[in-house]
């Protein structure tokens, strides 16, 4: 019998069906709440991905901000939260289970939305300080704000300006009864996005 990628298991789980895997794990896991801010997984992740279809970003960008956190549901670690005293790694658990299935510049966006947190908190002066409660206690578990040569080699990154945009969606996207689109909504691009990966 084949597992059902709705369900989360990841046997068997393809460019076919991944799709379905992730429109599973918002269903089951949605409404969990987001790391001690006022909305849920589900709402955060989507209104992400709503400023960059309202931006007019291109689709990888989309999808990028859509499934940034992903790995908060993902990581055998578990979630972070605001009692924890180690980081979890979620962007890592993240990238690690999409990488086969998307671009290269999903990836980046999603294996580097922290560390552009920590690179932000170096290069902009006002930074810091708009960051949430929640924010600020998982940056010190995250390593805090970067160095200036961990910020140059930060910059090196191709992908660097949508790494970034994509943390400056992940950083507004906290706001409560913010109406947005489900999941299916994005499915198509989703699915189109990885549909692109070797051609």
């Amino acid at each position: 019998m084949k597992n059902n990628p709705a369900t989360g298991n990841r046997k068997d789980l393809g460019r076919h069906n991944i799709v379905a895997f992730l429109q599973g794990i918002f269903d089951r896991r949605g409404d969990d709440e987001y790391l001690g801010e006022p909305v849920t997984m589900s709402a955060h992740m989507l209104q992400c991905a709503q400023f960059a279809e309202k931006n007019g970003d291109k689709p990888e960008v989309v999808v990028a901000a859509l499934l940034h956190d992903i790995g908060h549901f993902t990581s055998e670690f578990g979630s972070f939260s605001m009692s924890d005293t180690e980081d979890r790694y979620h962007e890592e658990a993240g990238a690690k289970l999409l990488q086969p299935f998307f671009p290269d510049l999903v990836i980046d966006c999603i294996r580097f939305h922290v560390p552009a947190k920590r690179y932000l908190c170096c290069v902009d002066p006002g930074y810091y300080d708009a960051l949430s409660v929640a924010s600020v206690h998982s940056l010190k578990l995250q390593g805090g704000p970067m160095s200036r040569d961990e910020a140059e080699q930060f910059e090196s990154n191709a992908n660097v300006d949508a790494i970034v945009k994509v943390r400056r969606y992940d950083d507004r996207a906290k706001i409560p009864d913010h109406p947005t689109a489900d999941f299916h909504h994005y499915a198509p691009l989703v699915q189109q996005v990885a549909d692109s990966v070797g051609r």
